[in-house]
């Protein structure tokens, strides 16, 4: 490309550079109530929206739709805890990825298990797990793109000149496009996968419960 080519690869990195998550200790070790949540998710993330004078990062009507939807437990005495924000965290940036049914699917095991559990492994370990390895996947994927900059830079050479910087752009952001859709297809496939394994465990249980029931008339 030739077009601000440098300038505009130069941005995107800078841009890759600034992606933060919310680290555990961040978050207030007292139970929020829900405006002190969405204050809390709108602080932490407004940086990573497109229009940051805009787009909304948490509402109150969506976490109502979230608990509604079984994607996060019921707050308590209309307070949430630590573990509802990390929910609320992974509920974000799977949003707009999949549809709620997926993540449902997806968190659940998660939340049914490790929720304010009293074991030694928790739902901040899992987290932690997860975000700890951010700056190596940032540093993968900064070569990814600018790999993929590269290689739309060599597209549409017999192009006219005066449409090659557009349609360079365009080959790049449609190499961009394919790799989150071939990415999404397997993460539903993954998904389903984990559903039907949850759908055969819980049936496993039904007919050992139908059993116990049938000899404890």
């Amino acid at each position: 490309m030739t077009l601000d080519s440098e300038n505009l690869l130069e941005s995107l990195m800078e841009s890759l550079d600034r992606i933060e998550y919310i680290k555990p200790e961040d978050i207030p070790n007292i139970d929020l109530y829900m405006d002190q949540v969405t204050t809390f998710m709108d602080e932490k993330l407004k940086a990573s929206v497109r229009n940051p004078g805009d787009d909304k990062i948490l509402t109150k009507t969506m976490i109502n739709n979230y608990a509604k939807n079984d994607l996060l437990p019921p707050p308590v005495k209309k307070k949430y805890s630590k573990e509802h924000v990390l929910l609320l965290i992974f509920i974000y940036y799977y949003k707009g990825v999949l549809s709620i049914n997926d993540i449902q699917t997806l968190l659940s095991p998660i939340t049914e298990k490790y929720f304010q559990s009293e074991g030694e492994f928790s739902l901040k370990d899992i987290y932690n797990e997860v975000f700890s390895a951010e700056k190596e996947l940032v540093d993968v994927l900064k070569a990814d793109v600018s790999n993929k900059y590269n290689l739309a830079g060599q597209t549409f050479e017999a192009a006219p000149d005066e449409d090659k910087d557009f349609l360079k752009l365009f080959s790049f952001i449609c190499f961009l496009s394919v790799d989150v859709y071939v990415k999404r297809m397997i993460i539903e496939k993954l998904i389903d996968e984990l559903g039907e394994k949850e759908k055969s465990k819980d049936l496993k249980e039904a007919k050992k419960t139908d059993k116990k029931n049938e000899k404890n008339p």
